[in-house]
């Protein structure tokens, strides 16, 4: 009954063209040497309302799409020790919040200079400060720079901006024009962020190594991948409770196992579950773009597209004094 509700829901069907259609444009891609992540993307775009409208099970995709970002993010965290996020502080502390402030400042004074009001200024300069993390992250794993300087250094903004989004966010019902109240107390969200690093920091040390170790001596593959799967989702599930994304908590999950002596064996086990469901969030955000606009204003799309990046390229490129700089 419940694989006959599925089918009906149309769910089975969409993943199947989403797949299918993946595989028909990813092999083009591969022949003319575009980016994968552009193939996905492409894929929603074409399977999208937008385009063919061959998907109607949104909801479900946007859930597939939620699990990859976490996966993805869990792998990332299984890469990178506590002891290298250490080493990392100043490109997290220094390197993002230079990177926010001066982008919302400069963002601001643009607008403000073409007469657009305060409130909206500051929304977007919020907005345009922020990167996707799961999709940078997944550049610098395919063109394998995690280890490089410059993928320390992004990796370290990107964390910044994960947890800057939680005050970004308590912020935006207190700009000037804004409807709508701030929904907890930002000290209360501080706390239970506080309160997470704690268990963190425990499981890292204590709790996870001497779990795995009694799991990993049972020899049954399918446990120990359960296990990961349980730890991630656990810890994604704790971060976004305490008002933090699932995508931090994830990372944080990964964290805690990349200390224990099977980090090697927890990531080679979930590989093939990320790189399956990471296919689903690409597809989604193909999905969300208004092919419509596009068309009839590629000019200013691309325009305005290419003014963020340069933007934020001078920004974060520029040589800083060697206060400011890691």
């Amino acid at each position: 009954r419940r694989i006959r509700d599925i089918v009906h829901s149309g769910m089975l069907g969409d993943i199947a063209v989403i797949f299918v259609l993946s595989v028909l444009v990813l092999f083009i891609f591969h022949q003319i040497r575009a980016p994968t992540i552009v193939g996905f993307i492409f894929t929603g775009a074409l399977a999208g309302p937008q385009g063919l409208g061959l998907i109607q099970a949104y909801e479900q995709v946007d859930v597939l799409a939620e699990i990859g970002v976490i996966l993805l993010l869990f792998t990332i965290g299984l890469e990178i020790s506590l002891k290298d996020l250490v080493q990392m502080k100043k490109y997290v502390l220094v390197g993002g919040t230079l990177q926010l402030a001066l982008t919302i400042i400069a963002v601001y004074a643009l607008l403000v200079y073409f007469a657009q009001p305060m409130g909206t200024a500051i929304l977007i300069g919020f907005l345009v400060s922020m990167s996707s993390t799961a999709i940078v992250l997944r550049i610098i794993q395919k063109k394998s720079e995690m280890y490089t300087p410059q993928g320390r250094t992004i990796l370290g903004i990107l964390i910044f901006q994960d947890i800057a989004m939680v005050p970004l966010m308590l912020a935006t019902p207190l700009l000037p024009g804004a409807i709508g109240e701030v929904p907890e107390s930002p000290f209360a969200i501080l706390a239970k962020g506080l309160g997470l690093i704690a268990l963190v920091i425990v499981s890292a040390k204590w709790l996870v190594p001497a779990a795995l170790y009694h799991i990993a001596r049972t020899d049954d593959r399918e446990l120990f991948l359960l296990s990961l799967v349980a730890i991630c989702f656990a810890v994604a599930f704790v971060s976004s409770s305490a008002g933090l994304s699932l995508g931090l908590g994830a990372f944080l999950a990964g964290l805690t196992i990349s200390e224990s002596q099977y980090s090697q064996q927890a990531f080679g086990n979930v590989l093939p579950l990320r790189d399956a469901f990471t296919s689903f969030f690409f597809v989604s955000i193909g999905m969300l773009l208004d092919v419509n606009f596009l068309l009839a204003n590629p000019f200013y799309v691309i325009l305005l597209a290419s003014g963020v990046m340069l933007l934020k390229s001078l920004i974060a490129g520029r040589r800083w004094p060697s206060w400011a700089c890691p």
